[in-house]
C-alpha cells in the first residue's frame, strides 16, 4: 500500500500524547511515516469500568492521524482523519479523548482540540 502523504480530508485537530515502550506503547517510538493509520476507540467515561476487554472490545475505528507541530518528544499537534468519517462523527467533539491502538494495545491518547467542519 502506498505512503500516504497527508490526509485529504481531515475531520480535527488534536494533541497527541505517545506512550512509551515501558508504558505499553510503540517499541520503536512515535511513528515516522507523514501520516500513521491506526485503529482507535473514543474514551467515554465509564467505558473502561464497565466493558470486559475494553478497549479491545470496542466499536473500532481507522484513524489518520498528520503531525503538524512537534510540542515535545511525546506530545504531537496533529490533523486527525478517519476512513469512515461518518462513523466517528456522532462522538467528534472538542475535548473528546481518543485512544490509540495498535492491535490490542494503547499506543497513544489524542484529545481533540477543534472539529474541522466539511463541506458535504
Amino acid at each position: 500500500m502506498a505512503m500516504m502523504e497527508k490526509i485529504e480530508k481531515p475531520v480535527a485537530e488534536a494533541v497527541v500524547h505517545w506512550r512509551t515502550a515501558d508504558d505499553g506503547g510503540r517499541q520503536s517510538g512515535p511513528p515516522t511515516a507523514p501520516v500513521y493509520m491506526a485503529t482507535a476507540v473514543f474514551a467515554q467515561g465509564g467505558d473502561r469500568e464497565v466493558q470486559p476487554g475494553w478497549p479491545a472490545s470496542a466499536d473500532q475505528l481507522s484513524i489518520l492521524l498528520q503531525k503538524t507541530e512537534e510540542l515535545d518528544e511525546r506530545r504531537w499537534r496533529c490533523l486527525v482523519g478517519f476512513l469512515a468519517p461518518e462513523l466517528a462523527r456522532p462522538n467528534l467533539r472538542a475535548g473528546a479523548e481518543l485512544l490509540v491502538l495498535e492491535g490490542p494495545r494503547v499506543v497513544a491518547s489524542a484529545q481533540v482540540g477543534a472539529v474541522i467542519e466539511q463541506d458535504e
